[in-house]
């Protein structure tokens, strides 16, 4: 049976959100609620796999985020080199989730086909809707295509054994999760499928919605497919990295998402 340690590698954050940000209708007990942003590492016998590509410095800049550890540095902290990676996860082409375009030379990219209708089509005439994403990440996932380097997924879809993305929608319109079995369970990868821990836990959408609907119903999803909402990992909360036990001793903001949390 195919089992894989799951890394979650800080490599940004935006100390500067509020509650009131982070929840349609906003929040009546607003104050901070910094938001920190991610990237995953599954190994296992079937290889390498990374779950979203985070952005550079030259994105922080524009958009005003903080890189607390590049992208590359953090998978050379646990071993990972990404010239050897030969499969990447895309869960949305959302800025934070779709850059370093030339951090994986050698990978194929997996991404909804939803996804690329959306972020290529006429949603990207509507100022709301193309927002969050990036042309620069856009084409050049179009150039992966044109390499041969991109793999498209309808819906649900095994990647290798005991690893799968799913398709919910809500956020962006062709969002996958993934699923993934470890040695303690299912485990549930929620990227803007669940934000923070409060949204799937008390059925709060996040104010960045292209489908409120489908928003909430990935929440019932996402529990349905994990062993337990402790399997669900979210993607921007901070929280995560005070759950979970370290990857490596005294490296900071990189944490084992298939051991049990601690907290």
């Amino acid at each position: 049976m195919s089992t894989y340690e799951i890394h979650a590698i800080k490599y940004a954050s935006n100390d500067e959100r509020r509650r009131s940000d982070n929840f349609i209708g906003g929040d009546p007990h607003d104050g901070p609620m910094p938001m920190d942003f991610f990237v995953w590492v599954l190994k296992g016998e079937a290889g390498t796999f990374v779950f979203d590509i985070g952005f550079d410095e030259a994105m922080a800049t524009k958009r005003q985020r903080r890189i607390t550890r590049p992208v590359g540095e953090g998978l050379k902290a646990i071993g990972v080199e990404p010239e050897s990676v030969r499969d990447v996860i895309i869960s949305h082409m959302h800025y934070d989730h779709a850059g370093n375009h030339s951090l994986f030379p050698n990978a194929r990219y997996h991404i909804q086909d939803e996804e690329m209708r959306c972020c290529t089509g006429r949603c990207m005439c509507h100022p709301h809707l193309r927002h969050p994403f990036e042309a620069t990440d856009v084409t050049a996932m179009v150039g992966r295509v044109f390499e041969g380097r991109a793999a498209f997924h309808e819906g649900a879809s095994e990647i290798a054994p005991g690893l799968s993305v799913h398709l919910v929608g809500g956020h962006s319109s062709g969002l996958q999760f993934v699923r993934a079995r470890t040695a303690r369970g299912w485990v549930v990868l929620a990227s803007d499928v669940s934000r923070y821990y409060e949204n799937f836990e008390q059925g709060r959408p996040f104010a960045v919605a292209e489908n409120v609907s489908a928003m909430l119903e990935g929440f019932g999803t996402m529990r349905r497919l994990a062993d337990s909402p402790a399997h669900i990992v979210p993607d921007h909360d901070p929280m995560v990295l005070q759950r979970y036990p370290a990857s490596i001793p005294g490296l900071e903001g990189v944490v084992r998402l298939d051991l049990a949390p601690t907290a």
